[in-house]
């Protein structure tokens, strides 16, 4: 009997050696923008392993833009991506057949904004009339103009909008021939530094402080993979959420993370981007309160109604639940800042 045992217990080792271990699942995930101070916490998330903690092999390459980049993810060529979720609702209608939900909220304050100069003497949206705004047709922030004109009593024929390229759009405010910029508020803020201007010679209006409600860029899945992949799209969730609590808790040992793989930037630029994301996008007072990664669900609502004044829904306005899902998150305990 006991031989018999043994034999059974030396099969069932011989079984085990012939299965391979589980073979971690391959994600690529797309960024917005390029290897900047506000792209942290994917990063950390992968140098301290949370990822592969989670079974999976996570990829990051930079992308075109808070809103192109979307059509990338509906395609598939990315299951997982960080895009602008008020882009996200257009598309959705625009293109009613192709699954792409939101699935974890980081900005919960968007960096959409009016950047000007102080020597032009805005101070405030109405002084936008009688000026010239820069503003590159694609941009994200260019595309909340006109609710952020109605919201703020602005008479948007007395604005002239000038139409130009995102590499130029600094340099031209630099140079006095526009005097005010749409952008994201950490981009076009430290661009301009660079143009060797000083902070006090720039002014950042961020447009949630002025009336709007929206929400800003969030990690978007492709539905068919999600389908197929619950358990690696709650992994992912999961270990960027990690990875924000500690950039939001250590921003100066996570921006190690983004210089390893961008070592052309400066540091100190970077950091200081991120802190500026940090404090103005992702560490909110509603962040603080009810852990990262969540929405508000009438705020959603409402973020949609004013998407409408700048945008024609061809179908029916969707509910907040059809553009992102809490399916994914983590218990709130796990969500909470430091």
């Amino acid at each position: 009997m006991r031989s018999f045992v043994s034999a059974l217990a030396g099969a069932a080792a011989l079984l085990a050696a012939a299965v391979p271990a589980r073979a971690d699942t391959d994600i690529k995930f797309a960024l917005d923008w390029k290897f900047e101070g506000p792209s942290a916490p994917y990063f950390v998330a992968i140098d301290k392993g949370y990822y592969k903690t989670e079974g999976l092999n996570v990829t990051i390459d930079s992308g075109p833009g808070s809103v192109a980049g979307i059509a990338r993810i509906a395609a598939g060529t990315y299951p997982l991506g960080f895009f602008d979720i008020n882009s996200l609702v257009k598309f959705r209608d625009q293109n009613p057949d192709k699954g792409v939900k939101a699935v974890l909220m980081v900005y919960d304050k968007p960096p959409f904004s009016i950047v000007t100069l102080t020597k032009t003497g805005i101070a405030k949206p109405k002084d936008l009339e009688g000026k010239i705004l820069g503003a590159p047709a694609p941009d994200g922030a260019f595309a909340q103009w006109k609710a952020f004109v109605k919201v703020n009593g602005i008479d948007a024929d007395k604005v002239k909008i000038e139409n130009v390229g995102f590499p130029v759009r600094e340099p031209m405010l630099a140079d006095g021939k526009v005097d005010a910029i749409t952008g994201f508020s950490f981009s076009s803020y430290f661009n301009l530094l660079q143009k060797g201007l000083k902070p006090e010679e720039i002014k950042v209006m961020l447009m949630a402080d002025y009336g709007l409600v929206l929400y800003g860029n969030a990690v978007v899945v492709n539905e068919d993979f999600a389908k197929a992949n619950p358990k690696a799209v709650a992994g992912f969730v999961r270990a960027t959420i990690k990875g924000i609590i500690d950039t939001v808790a250590d921003p100066e040992g996570a921006i190690k993370s983004v210089m390893k793989r961008n070592e052309t930037g400066d540091e100190k630029i970077e950091l200081a981007r991120l802190k500026m994301a940090i404090k103005d996008n992702i560490a909110t007072e509603w962040v603080s309160a009810n852990g990262i990664g969540g929405i508000d669900r009438d705020r959603m609502t409402k973020s949609i109604d004013q998407i409408a004044i700048t945008y024609d829904f061809k179908g029916k306005l969707p509910a907040a639940l059809d553009i992102f899902t809490e399916e994914y998150l983590p218990p709130a305990a796990e969500r909470k800042l430091k």
